[in-house]
């Protein structure tokens, strides 16, 4: 009987057509922690703990897998090569490229939000089985090199035994283990962690850089006019501009502008078919456009785009449908409730709050 072929699982942070950090051999828009980093490993004072923070999409996990090849690729900091080298950037036809794109090496142990095969989806949290995988990685002899890595992708998303199992493990490191622990959300890990690692902080990329990683990474760049906006939506992550440009978002968050400036039922019921339509990522990116939107309202921001009106509401009114649509975006997704009739509703609240500005909204 013919075996059954064995499914791929997906990696969590693919996007079509985009390389994934460990295959990403290009580092933009940090070189400042890339030389404090070579700094540090030149003068044998490389901290065991080191935590990668910064918004998502910037190139935090890049780095990590970039600084895991240069380790492999030169174990032994005071060599001439390490003395030479202006970044941690390995020779672009070496071996730990392949190696580390395909997961193979030994000497790094990658940890992140796992994939359930029953459920057909990714775990909410890395779950302290994950984390104990490090036990084993660590208490085996380290091949084809000294340097062992682990990163750990995602550290905010730990419960709370994943995180005492790291803690553990950072406390008690052997020699030449390095952890990286890359984060969106640094408050959310534990203090002792923390007061364990290094930090360094990423800060957002402009649109110059955003440019240049679409040229390095072989992605269409959009038109100038596009890119300015699709920048200015991603808020400064690279990732978001990618998902933007790589789908129907800029077009999606133009028909959003149209239809918050819109009073005509017909043009608020074409954005509502639309997000009628979207599940799972299609959704969130609406959930995510529309927010963005109310927040730039919030904070009384310029649309990205010239021509942009929107309406004319107090700030209190604002405030009070961000918090709200925030809110009630996510129990669509989650209790599966009428996408139609949400989006609706939120462009007809914002029309009706627009002729009486001072009623509360959804009473």
């Amino acid at each position: 009987m013919a075996r059954k072929p064995v499914e791929e699982r997906p990696s969590l942070d693919r996007l079509a057509g985009v390389p994934l950090p460990q295959e990403n051999p290009h580092l933009i828009g940090h070189e400042a922690a890339e030389r404090q980093l070579l700094t540090a490993y030149r003068g044998n004072r490389l901290h065991h703990g080191l935590l990668f923070c910064g918004p998502v999409g910037v190139g935090k996990a890049t780095l990590a897998f970039r600084l895991a090849k240069f380790l492999l690729a030169e174990p032994d900091p005071a060599a001439a090569d390490v003395a030479a080298a202006e970044n941690l950037a390995i020779a672009a036809r070496h071996p730990l490229h392949r190696r580390l794109a395909e997961g193979a090496h030994p000497n790094v142990l990658h940890l992140q939000r796992p994939w359930d095969d029953k459920r057909k989806t990714f775990r909410t949290v890395i779950s302290v089985d994950t984390v104990r995988r490090i036990v084993p990685f660590l208490g085996t002899t380290a091949g084809e090199g000294a340097w062992r890595i682990v990163i750990v992708d995602g550290a905010e998303e730990m419960n709370r035994s994943a995180a005492n199992a790291l803690l553990k493990a950072l406390e008690e490191p052997p020699e030449r283990t390095v952890f990286v622990l890359v984060t969106a959300r640094p408050g959310q890990l534990l203090p002792t962690i923390r007061s364990r690692c290094r930090s360094f902080h990423f800060g957002l990329l402009s649109e110059t850089e955003i440019a240049r990683i679409f040229d390095a990474l072989g992605v269409a760049r959009p038109p100038q006019k596009d890119l300015a906006t699709v920048a200015a939506l991603a808020g400064g992550s690279a990732r978001r501009a990618l998902e933007l440009a790589g789908g129907n978002g800029l077009s999606l968050y133009r028909a959003i502008v149209r239809a918050f400036a819109a009073t005509d039922h017909a043009s608020l019921q074409a954005v509502a078919e639309q997000a009628a339509s979207a599940r799972g990522a299609a959704w969130a990116e609406f959930a995510d456009l529309v927010g963005g939107y109310l927040d730039r309202r919030v904070r009384r921001l310029a649309e990205p785009e010239e021509g942009a009106s929107p309406p004319s509401l107090p700030l209190a009114r604002w405030a009070e449908l961000w918090e709200k649509v925030a809110r009630r975006s996510a129990e669509v997704e989650t209790f599966n409730l009428d996408r139609r009739q949400f989006v609706l509703n939120v462009f007809e609240t914002v029309a009706e709050a627009a002729r009486h500005p001072h009623r509360p909204i959804f009473t």
